[in-house]
């Protein structure tokens, strides 16, 4: 029998399987050991109806939807009579920059910072408490977040993108963050910047960055200051270093407090800093996930069939200590004999390992994951 087959036998004969809110309006897709398709269009009556098809099946893949049904077991879509769904946001490296150049455990690292940023729109600006949110480490290469507030359950596909739409910052207006207000004066008005640290949604995201960004720099040596602020765009080493000089612990204060200076240096790094800012604070996401209604998602406690690694609900709290490589991890650690095709680093059960191609004894949960990445054969 193929090795990973029987490795993920021995898991669903007693798995840890999280079921799903409404069970049984759900649909049910799995993916065999040697199957290419998808079987998909099943439903289950009880838990155990599952249990044992996991049992009996032992499959790679295990996915549930996202939507509620009042047929789900139907054939077409139209048939299957949609109720609603939970809203799903997909973490995946694939929208990391430069995530191919990455270790598995940094790419991992990466989406994490994803999904803390998410986390901070849907709480912060949209208002979700944590009872309404659940996470999970998908068994691959990022998160899911599970949004189950009884007002997104009706929402469309349209409604959905938008929500996308505001945590990727697309279609920010950036000139309405920073506004500039007129001063009367005796003979003439002068001009100042205003932000509100205070405000909500992007405006008070975008001015509490711009205090800590000015803050950061501050703090800095002069000459390495004046290259940051060059790393904006447009900004040249004279404006740079008339900025830098013309931010003194007082000005920092008032600008704590909404009040800019008309400062022409300011006003220059102004759009450039919040473009930069906006890159820095958006969390990535796949949208098509989040617009779908109809979306299949991984099952929690189910097996990641290119991993070896279990779907695993994440605790809001403790998101920034779980490491997948050691939570997400359920095999043992009996010696396997493998034969490494491809070398590999990685550190799993806090112990790391340099893996050379040739006949290599590793610990069961390390030969497993091997295999199923198809990096050596057992």
């Amino acid at each position: 029998m193929n090795f990973l087959r029987k490795k993920f036998m021995e898991y669903y004969s007693n798995p840890s399987i999280e079921f799903p809110a409404r069970f049984d309006r759900r649909e049910y897709a799995f993916i065999l050991f040697g199957e290419g398709g998808m079987r998909r269009h099943i439903s289950f009556l009880s838990r155990d109806d599952l249990l044992s098809y996991l049992r009996k099946n032992s499959p790679a893949h295990v996915y549930y939807s996202s939507a509620y049904y009042r047929h789900p077991d139907a054939g077409t879509m139209r048939e299957k009579e949609w109720m609603g769904a939970d809203l799903i946001f997909d973490l995946d490296a694939d929208h990391i920059p430069n995530a191919i150049q990455m270790s598995y455990e940094e790419m991992l690292l990466e989406v994490k910072k994803e999904l803390e940023k998410l986390l901070s729109f849907l709480m912060e600006d949209f208002g979700f408490e944590k009872r309404h949110i659940r996470l999970y480490f998908s068994g691959g290469r990022g998160y899911h977040c599970h949004v189950s507030h009884p007002d997104v359950i009706p929402l469309g596909s349209q409604e959905r993108r938008e929500i996308v739409d505001y945590v990727t910052a697309r279609g920010l207006n950036f000139k309405g963050i920073v506004k500039e207000k007129s001063i009367p004066k005796e003979y003439f008005s002068d001009k100042t910047l205003e932000i509100n640290p205070k405000r909500g949604g992007w405006s008070g995201r975008i001015a509490r960055g711009i205090i800590e960004f000015l803050r950061e720099v501050k703090k800095m040596e002069r000459e390495k200051a004046i290259k940051k602020l060059m790393e904006l765009d447009g900004i040249g080493e004279k404006t740079a270093s008339s900025l830098y000089d013309f931010l003194t612990e007082e000005r920092i204060r008032r600008i704590e407090d909404g009040k800019i200076d008309q400062s022409t240096e300011f006003k220059r790094i102004a759009i450039p800093l919040i473009k930069k800012l906006s890159v820095s604070m958006q969390s990535s996401t796949d949208e098509p996930v989040t617009g779908d209604i109809k979306r299949l998602i991984r099952l929690p406690g189910s097996l990641h069939g290119k991993t070896g690694l279990r779907v695993t609900n994440v605790d809001v709290d403790n998101l920034h200590e779980f490491n997948p490589l050691r939570d997400a991890v359920v095999f043992g650690e009996n010696g396997i004999k493998v034969v490494v095709e491809k070398p590999l680093s990685i550190e799993m059960m806090e112990n790391k390992f340099k893996i050379e191609r040739g006949v290599r004894e590793v610990p069961e949960y390390l030969a497993v994951f091997l295999v199923a990445r198809g990096f050596a054969t057992a």
